[in-house]
């Protein structure tokens, strides 16, 4: 496990819009790795998103909430290690995660 002290309890603190900004870069990392052509680094990063997307899945309260996280981990892997039958691409995957990263940064300036 990469997040240890997250999975203790600090990721718990975090809102489920800060956890998936977190998230998000992991992905980030993975898809710039991935351009770059190392798939080691690469596969490292999308290893650490998924630890993320775990621990949040196994600590949010919210099961409303469980539907939007787990979609996005199947989605994932569907993406970086899949068929990609969801047809996914580098974009969408930026979009999706860009406004988690924008209101995360708007809760910190409020």
């Amino acid at each position: 496990m990469q997040h240890q002290s997250l999975a203790s309890g600090r990721w718990q603190k975090l809102s489920l819009v800060e956890q998936m900004a977190n998230i998000g870069s992991e992905v980030e990392r993975t898809i710039k790795w991935r351009k770059k052509g190392n798939q080691k680094i690469s596969l490292n990063a999308f290893y650490r998103a998924l630890e993320l997307i775990d621990i949040t899945l196994k600590f949010t309260k919210n099961k409303s909430l469980l539907k939007e996280v787990a979609r996005a981990r199947e989605m994932l892997i569907d993406y970086f290690v899949g068929d990609n039958q969801y047809h996914s691409k580098d974009e969408d995957w930026h979009k999706y995660f860009r406004s988690f990263t924008i209101a995360s940064r708007s809760k910190a300036q409020s």
